[in-house]
């Protein structure tokens, strides 16, 4: 059979777009049933490690919550369900992700996927070699403080806090009223907790869990599309589907960390149809020989640096390059 392509591909991904309802409902209970556990435990437990343990699992369980919400904005999930609207506006809030800038931002990144001018909008910018060498001093500082690891790591404060809640808030707070809702309740929640129960009770139930899980999630959303092998292009030859399948990863990093992550490693098929819930990807990957050659990456540590370390895009090259390579290109 021959290989489909562009809309015959994508239309093809169809049969997978079907949720089973239940499925999806023991879904969303069952991590919310399994992240209260671990947050009661971080809490309860006498013995210090044990709680900080818990603290950690409880992170990974904010991150399939969050993916969760996520396919459920994308309609992939728990659809034309008011219960779950409601459920999931109310989640957006908690987990610092207000449905009024999550939507937008998020939609604009799958419609413009590897445009060069627009991946600052949902995403991670990317600069060429060349606008990297004709910027100023302060625009470049600025560049790399926001691609710099210590910024995706503490994705708590610098993506979900700052880039989901405070900037649209400052920049339109009529349209963004749930980012107030959400700056409001998180500190208050800090302040009843600090309040009834100590510090150390805090940084268990609330920061630990909300480091470990922004932090991941941020680095994920990083990588999945800053690659060594990744694809950007500028308005001529971009497809939607040359897009999802050159500029977005399928990553591999086993059956737990797809449970915690909600198969949001096969980003590549997400974004060919992002109406195919979680536990269908891997059923349209095995289904179609079209998606099982994609490019790869993993969470092993010397992977995760080799992304990290990727700062520009060299237009004559076509492909993203460190700032020591960038260098050696300037000059």
């Amino acid at each position: 059979m021959s290989q489909r392509t562009g809309k015959e591909l994508i239309l093809a991904t169809r049969e997978f777009a079907h949720e089973y309802k239940l499925r999806s409902w023991v879904a969303v209970l069952s991590t919310f049933v399994f992240l209260a556990a671990c947050l009661a435990g971080s809490v309860l437990l006498p013995i210090l490690i044990g709680r900080l343990l818990l603290s950690v699992l409880a992170g990974l369980f904010v991150v399939r919550i969050f993916v969760l919400y996520h396919d459920h904005q994308h309609h992939a999930i728990l659809d034309r369900s008011k219960l779950a609207d409601g459920l999931m506006r109310v989640l957006g809030i908690f987990i610092m992700t207000p449905s009024s800038i999550w939507t937008h931002s998020h939609n604009t990144h799958h419609a413009k996927n590897s445009k060069l001018r627009s991946t600052h909008i949902g995403s991670y910018p990317v600069m060429t070699v060349a606008r990297y060498k004709r910027s100023s001093r302060k625009e470049r500082l600025k560049y790399l403080a926001i691609r710099h690891p210590l910024t995706i790591a503490l994705g708590y404060l610098t993506v979900f806090i700052g880039s989901m809640c405070i900037v649209p808030l400052i920049n339109n707070p009529k349209k963004h009223r749930d980012a107030l809702y959400a700056l409001v309740i998180h500190i208050l929640l800090y302040a009843v907790v600090i309040y009834w129960l100590g510090w150390l009770a805090a940084l268990c139930l609330m920061t630990i869990p909300f480091i470990v899980g922004s932090g991941l999630g941020a680095y994920l959303f990083y990588s999945q599309h800053n690659f060594p092998t990744v694809t950007y292009l500028d308005e001529d030859g971009w497809t939607y589907e040359g897009a999802a399948l050159d500029s977005s990863s399928y990553c591999r990093m086993g059956s737990v960390m797809n449970y915690f992550t909600a198969n949001i490693g096969y980003h590549h098929i997400h974004h060919l149809n992002s109406k195919i819930p979680y536990y269908r990807l891997p059923d349209a990957m095995a289904g179609m020989p079209e998606l099982q050659a994609p490019k790869t990456t993993s969470l092993q540590p010397a992977e995760v640096l080799r992304c990290l370390r990727l700062k520009l895009w060299d237009v004559p090259q076509q492909r993203m390059v460190t700032l020591a390579e960038a260098a050696v290109i300037a000059s």
